[in-house]
């Protein structure tokens, strides 16, 4: 592909993973409402962090914020994951988008690390707090490593636990309300860097979910489905709290940092709920890191496939059938970069998403104007002036995301992008020496520009 791809013809397009030789034929698949929890916790896992948004610009405009948000850029990024499904474009934006999710993946123990420090002071820094880092990394990949459907199910689990103090605490707010404190624009100085990559990291990583279609149960059909009730589910459940803890408690704007939660869970009802608040945010943040980490995985997983990587990247275990190279090196990325800064970690991950969807943008549009009767497991309702209306809205706000990016994100993103421009020509060198074995591209992207295309019954 011109745009995504730089040595391969343009007849090498995406394969989907669902129609793939893989091994997996014996093993469980996702249906739909453990899909719904396990795309819920790649996006969201509740609204634990949405705080500082409210730190950076107010109450008013994070409420917006999370009402607006989700239309200008999580609904389209639903449908464009819904119609490309387990589409790689190429090698470039597979690695951009690799590298964007194993940083996220590492946020997530720094963020439950953040929450439980409110309860165990210790926890703040030093060694207590790294090794903590440490274990529940291990800890929860081979979780990871025992299979998709199991973390499918666990994400059930999760996500109704982490998100039901939320709803007590919501419920019991509403007699302290005072609905003009949701219009303050706040007492101090915006910080849109912060405001921006609050909001892109608490609604994004809709896509990666694509990378799992292989193991969903009637893709086809459950896929799309499970996407339009999660982006609803996402939506309401950072909302609620956010009208409830803004509109009940009156504190000083600064106070609004990762964790604020819990803080006012305990004006408005004490401290055993702040205590059952931290602890859904230690669930939560478990079952943000297995989605984001099997995404990872099986995306590595996928590109083996597709011939963008070496074979032994899509190895799986004998035992559980899941990809084990995947998580491993996924796993060990991850736990390198969550020694950084929590606000550094998710601003270099929504750099390097924001790459990476500039270009899966670019190839969902190229691929509707080059092949519109390529057979698709969903389309997107709309003709083609429409979906380039529905693209470019939301690529403003990537380029707000790398205009207020700072110093240290450009200096961490570049040297990753520069090492992924690296990584495809190493690719490329073991590949034609014959260093490492890879998979021939499979014969049915072939037949995309040949004599027998895939074509839709009602595209023909």
């Amino acid at each position: 592909m011109a745009i995504a791809e730089t040595s391969r013809s343009s007849h090498e397009l995406p394969l989907s993973t669902a129609d793939s030789s893989r091994n997996a034929s014996t093993a469980k698949k996702l249906t739909l409402v453990p899909l719904i929890f396990l795309i819920y916790f790649e996006v969201a896992g509740g609204p634990y962090g949405e705080e500082p948004a409210v730190q950076a610009a107010g109450p008013l405009l994070a409420i917006l914020g999370f009402l607006i948000f989700p239309f200008i850029w999580s609904v389209p990024e639903a449908l464009i994951t819904a119609e490309l499904s387990t589409a790689f474009p190429g090698s470039i934006m597979g690695s951009l988008k690799f590298l964007s999710g194993v940083i996220n993946v590492a946020s997530f123990p720094v963020l439950c690390v953040s929450y439980l420090d409110k309860l165990f002071p210790v926890l703040e820094s030093g060694w207590p707090r790294n090794v903590c880092i440490f274990a529940s990394t291990v800890i929860l990949s081979f979780l990871n490593y025992t299979g998709l459907a199991i973390v499918g199910y666990v994400a059930v689990v999760l996500g109704l636990v982490s998100l039901s103090p939320f709803l007590v605490m919501s419920a019991m707010a509403i007699p302290k309300i005072k609905p003009h404190r949701w219009g303050s624009l706040g007492n101090k100085k915006r910080d849109w860097n912060l405001y921006f990559n609050t909001l892109f990291w608490n609604l994004n990583f809709w896509d990666n979910v694509s990378t799992l279609a292989g193991e969903v149960d009637n893709p086809q059909k459950t896929f799309p489905l499970a996407l339009l009730i999660a982006v609803i589910f996402t939506c309401v459940a950072y909302l609620i709290p956010l009208f409830a803890v803004t509109g009940a408690v009156s504190v000083d704007q600064s106070n609004w940092e990762t964790g604020f939660h819990a803080e006012a869970a305990e004006m408005i009802a004490g401290k055993w709920l702040k205590i059952w608040i931290e602890i859904g945010a230690v669930l939560s943040s478990i079952g943000l890191f297995e989605a984001q980490l099997s995404s990872s995985a099986y995306q590595l997983e996928g590109m083996a496939e597709l011939g963008f990587l070496p074979k032994f990247f899509g190895v799986r275990s004998k035992w559980f059938n899941t990809p084990w190279v995947g998580i491993l090196i996924s796993a060990l990325m991850s736990l390198g970069l969550s020694y950084m800064n929590f606000t550094d970690i998710i601003s270099a991950a929504n750099f390097l998403y924001t790459l990476g969807m500039f270009l899966e943008f670019a190839s969902f549009i190229w691929l509707r104007r080059k092949l519109p009767e390529l057979k698709r497991p969903y389309r997107v309702p709309l003709n083609f002036t429409g979906l380039v209306i529905m693209c470019v809205v939301p690529s403003g706000f990537l380029i707000l995301i790398i205009v207020f990016a700072t110093k240290i994100v450009y200096l961490v993103t570049g040297l990753m992008t520069l090492g992924a421009i690296g990584w495809y020509f190493l690719i490329n060198y073991f590949r034609e020496k014959k260093i490492f074995e890879f998979n021939e591209v499979n014969d049915d992207l072939d037949n995309v520009n040949g004599e027998h295309p895939k074509v839709d019954d009602h595209e023909s």
